[in-house]
Formats: C-alpha cells, sequence, structure tokens
C-alpha cells in the first residue's frame, strides 16, 4: 500500500466535483493531518466540503499533526494545513503528498517527496477510466481553482490524443 498524506485542496475541490470517490480506487486510504481535517470543516469551506468531512470515510485517516523540527517548515508563505501535511508525510515517510498549493509544493519537493496535485489527481483517475477528465475539468472550472488556462488545454490535448 502506498502511504499518501493529503493537504486541503485537492479533497476540497474534488467533493466540490463529485470526484472524491477517485481517492480510495487510486491510493486505497489517504492520511490527513488534524489542522487539514480543521480547514475543512472550517466555516469558511465550502458546504458541501463540510457536510462530507463531517461524514468522512473510513479510508480518510486524520492523524494529529507532527511535531516539526524543521525550521524550513515555518515558512510564512505556507498556511497550518500545507506545514502539518509535510510534516505528516515526512513523519510517516509517505510515497506521495497531494497538495496545490505552489509555496507548499516547493518546500515538500525540497524534502524529497513526491507531490501531485488536484489535475495529476484527475489526470490518473482518468487514465484509469475513473472519470471523463473533459467532465471533470468542466466541473472543475465552475470553482475557484486557480490555475493557468493553458496547463488544462494542454492535459486535456494530451488525455484526447491518447484516447485515439
Amino acid at each position: 500500500m502506498r502511504l499518501v498524506v493529503a493537504d486541503t485542496g485537492p479533497i476540497n475541490y474534488l467533493v466540490l466535483i463529485d470526484a472524491i470517490g477517485v481517492l480510495p480506487k487510486l491510493f486505497e486510504r489517504i492520511f490527513a493531518p488534524v489542522a487539514v481535517h480543521a480547514e475543512l470543516i472550517d466555516t469558511e469551506a465550502p458546504e458541501k466540503v463540510r457536510a462530507w468531512i463531517g461524514q468522512a470515510p473510513a479510508w480518510l485517516e486524520v492523524r494529529p499533526n507532527p511535531e516539526s523540527n524543521n525550521g524550513s517548515l515555518d515558512e510564512r508563505t505556507l498556511d497550518e494545513g500545507e506545514r502539518a501535511a509535510i510534516a505528516l508525510a515526512l513523519a510517516i515517510s509517505a510515497d506521495l503528498v497531494l497538495m496545490d498549493d505552489r509555496a507548499g509544493v516547493a518546500v515538500a519537493q525540497q524534502h524529497g517527496l513526491a507531490v501531485t496535485g488536484t489535475l495529476g489527481v484527475l489526470e490518473l483517475a482518468a487514465r484509469r477510466g475513473l472519470i471523463d477528465l473533459a467532465s471533470a475539468l468542466t466541473r472543475l472550472k465552475t470553482t475557484n481553482f486557480r490555475y493557468p488556462p493553458d496547463l488544462i488545454d494542454a492535459l486535456l490535448a494530451r488525455w484526447l490524443a491518447n484516447k485515439q
């Protein structure tokens, strides 16, 4: 079993576009620190996300926030969820971190962690036949997900070329 740690972003967006069910099919179990759980239940989180985390599935295992003695995780560019997700990934020697925030991704990679985000999860799910990528990306565009439009266009073009 691969050890996968999730930050808030990918869970949030996968719930919003009704694609959260791909996570256990791709990875079996996902670990998240308490800080990520707190962000998902926060009143600022979308209602749909708060409802989902309120009935969190068994494949999502919430772990205490690890103590981090690593000064690079104290960067002001990272929020508490990102710092805790990276610290948890380091503590359990995770194989993969699910994270969208660019600064968080950079810090995770500096620590030798493999990282993918919402788009990477959607692409993998599409390659495995779990979702229709075009439909998922259309739904993602209706959220507040920030992305370079050319990135989504390239992802969709690559997927469509591989389907033929």
